[in-house]
């Protein structure tokens, strides 16, 4: 029997096939791009800046070891506190956007750890009122580089942490209203952090005061908790679900979930790294697949989790017998799924139908 990697007669490699295929990546964390090489040279501007010694490449790698995901959430703290101004969150989102482009990404949502910025360095912030947007000009300059030179366009979401206080998350979603005039690329926001810790339902209003400033709605939900997690999400009035991991768990959900074809971040490398998913063959998104939710693929922190979108492309079509129009109808699916004007998402559900 031919194994999905095996060439069929007239087709091209199944590695070049995914490789080219038009996709677009929606739960992608700026943060988690970064990979052990980026941090040396980040560290190398920055430290070498401060008079400290940089940090070797072995003690980059030591920042992304951790045992679940406590300790995933720990080890993004150590590598989210080596980003300290413009020049660095650029230097970060310009390896991101080369990456992606790379993999045959067209478009990216990408989250921006603004509750983090906000939380962490609040003595910076209390120096320099103007840090975030001045950080923000340098991501902006990035993003424009990318759409110029690489074809790539992107939009950015603004994270809050829920386990920070609504008040922390009040401030990030305020920012994200009052920049969107200036920065039509701030397109959403979300609700990231430990569902464990703060659940959905505090940040109702603040998710109805999003939507009246015309901002789209994203939560992580059903990632380390159970499904009436994701109704909860689901009431808040969240677009786009992150992980929802547990809606296997609930029928009713899954009908639900299928009636309003509410988009799923999946992000299976991630959930089996972080220990909330045994094994990524026992992964829900096939599941989901076939009972005909919209299933998107993304690669949610990559440099944590040794895999990127083109390797979760993979995994399917290996781990879960994905044939071609399955993986073409995953790509079709993040484009749909995309915060996209309605004419260009239909642009590109065009190019991967065509696509061979």
């Amino acid at each position: 029997m031919a194994t999905p990697d095996m060439d069929t007669l007239g087709e091209k490699p199944l590695d070049d096939f995914i490789r080219g295929l038009p996709k677009a990546e929606l739960h992608l964390h700026l943060e988690g791009t970064i990979e052990p090489a980026t941090l040396v040279e980040l560290s190398e501007c920055v430290d070498a800046a401060s008079g400290a010694r940089p940090i070797t490449l072995a003690e980059a790698e030591a920042l992304y070891e951790y045992k679940d995901f406590s300790g995933f959430l720990l080890a993004f703290k150590a590598v989210t506190a080596r980003l300290r101004g413009p020049a660095e969150y650029e230097l970060a989102a310009w390896r991101m956007i080369e990456k992606l482009a790379a993999q045959g990404v067209r478009h990216a949502e990408v989250y921006i750890s603004v509750g983090v910025i906000y939380y962490w360095r609040k003595e910076e912030d209390a120096a320099d009122p103007l840090l975030f947007q001045k950080i923000f000009a340098g991501l902006e300059r990035a993003r424009e580089r990318g759409e110029r030179e690489l074809g790539l366009t992107l939009y950015w979401i603004f994270d809050a942490v829920r386990h920070f206080s609504v008040e922390e998350a009040r401030r990030v979603f305020r920012m994200a209203a009052e920049m969107r005039g200036q920065y039509p690329s701030i397109i959403g926001i979300g609700l990231g952090g430990d569902e464990r810790v703060a659940a959905s339902e505090p940040f109702r209003e603040l998710y109805s005061e999003a939507t009246r400033a015309g901002l789209r709605l994203t939560n992580h939900a059903g990632e380390t908790t159970g499904p009436e997690a994701i109704w909860e999400a689901l009431s808040i009035g969240s677009e786009r679900l992150g992980h929802a991991l547990s809606a296997i768990r609930d029928g009713a959900l899954m009908e639900e979930l299928k009636r309003r074809r509410i988009p799923l971040e999946l992000n299976p490398s991630s959930n089996c790294r972080t220990g909330v998913c045994t094994a990524l063959t026992d992964h829900p998104v096939r599941a989901y697949f076939d009972a005909g939710l919209m299933v998107t693929l993304n690669s949610d922190d990559p440099a944590f989790f040794g895999s990127t979108i083109e390797n979760e492309y993979r995994l399917m079509a290996h781990e879960h017998g994905f044939n071609r129009e399955e993986l073409k109808q995953l790509a079709e699916q993040s484009f749909e799924a995309s915060f996209l004007p309605e004419e260009q998402k239909q642009t590109w559900v065009a190019k991967v139908r065509a696509f061979d």
